[in-house]
């Protein structure tokens, strides 16, 4: 038992959250950016809901890894973290992004398929993963400097 005793005392004490939690937004728009685009490139319906699904969770995700960046913030820095400010708003662009991304396709399934708006879906997806890779870049700075 007293290896489970340490395990979560590592996980919980020892081992920093955010740096658990924020590969899933990454991960997750990257996933759901290359979905979408072979979708469009294979004209499949089951690709698209597959990086519409993504999308939901990166938004949902990028909640947990905010509030996981705050309390390391807090623990680990004193809530003086270098360019958390940066973060913070580029987290809240990334939030509203793919959560406005994941409602605008849960009201209108098809815009992926409709000329009028395949551009701005497609930018959208390209916009979540380039904010996400953006963040995770500052987050290594913080972490181990320039």
């Amino acid at each position: 038992m007293d290896i489970i005793g340490q395990i979560l005392n590592a996980i919980i004490n020892i081992h920093p959250w955010h740096s658990m939690v924020v590969h899933f937004p990454i991960g997750l728009t990257g996933g759901a950016f290359l979905f979408v685009v072979l979708a469009r490139w294979r004209r499949n319906e089951s690709l698209e809901r597959a990086a519409f699904y993504m999308i939901a969770l990166a938004a949902v995700s990028t909640v947990v890894a905010a509030l996981t960046g705050i309390r390391d913030d807090l623990v680990r820095f004193d809530g003086a973290a270098p360019l958390a400010s940066v973060k913070i708003v580029l987290g809240i662009t990334l939030f509203l992004l793919t959560t406005i991304t994941a409602v605008a396709r849960w009201r209108r399934r098809e815009l992926l398929w409709t000329s009028s708006t395949t551009v701005w879906y497609l930018a959208a997806f390209a916009g979540s993963f380039g904010l996400a890779i953006t963040l995770g870049f500052i987050g290594g700075v913080i972490l181990y400097g320039i």
